[in-house]
């Protein structure tokens, strides 16, 4: 059962998303807050899978709460995994969560099918971005791209080839084929490049490939 928590100031929305939810098998909602400190303890109590957050909420915004959740040490290395919640096609508080270590950002409007496949793709390790923000998204990264930091020249030929595969949004069984690999080894491969750049995962890769001209 993948344990979900819904931070959003509109009870109606909750309400509709919670309907949604709880009508699946494998998912279930385990609380509920309106605002981003509400949200903090309701997370901290519950400690769900998936976490829903809202950018835009009194007392404390989404985009504070989600920096404090993810530097929570009492997670330990399994903190949960944060979805960004807004009412815009390009946010740039959704961006700066993804920063920060966000797992991605959906519109609220986005479709029920595709929320319930975010909320299991996340819980997977995977990311998710609104499909329909991605591009201005990043372009808003390499409008000025900055040097690399030295970390990215740590990384060997074969990690390059498979960092700038996978910043260009292609899945592990897509590198595998491209690169005559196992996914197994291709996983691997991410796994160490993620370590060395210190990233925590493949949306933090790519905007890490955008915002330093590596894409």
């Amino acid at each position: 059962m993948i344990r979900v928590v819904l931070v959003d100031d509109q009870s109606l929305f909750r309400a509709g998303i919670r309907m949604v939810i709880d009508s699946q098998p494998d998912l279930e909602v385990v609380g509920e807050a309106g605002d981003g400190a509400e949200g903090l303890r309701v997370v901290r109590a519950a400690r769900p899978d998936v976490v829903l957050m809202d950018i835009r909420m009194p007392v404390m915004d989404g985009l504070t709460a989600t920096a404090e959740l993810l530097r929570d040490t009492s997670f330990g290395e399994a903190p949960p995994r944060v979805v960004m919640l807004t009412t815009f096609d390009l946010d740039e508080a959704a961006a700066r969560a993804i920063r920060q270590g966000a797992s991605g950002f959906l519109l609220k409007d986005a479709d029920p099918e595709f929320l319930l496949a975010a909320i299991r793709t996340v819980h997977a390790g995977s990311s998710v971005i609104a499909a329909a923000a991605t591009r201005e998204l990043f372009a808003q990264f390499s409008a000025a791209p900055e040097p690399p930091p030295p970390a990215f020249g740590s990384l060997t030929d074969r990690e390059r080839e498979i960092f700038a595969l996978a910043a260009r949004g292609l899945s592990n069984a897509e590198i595998a084929g491209r690169e005559f690999l196992s996914e197994a080894t291709v996983k691997t491969h991410i796994s160490r490049i993620l370590s060395k750049l210190t990233l925590r995962d493949r949306v933090q890769l790519v905007v890490f490939a955008f915002e330093h001209g590596v894409a």
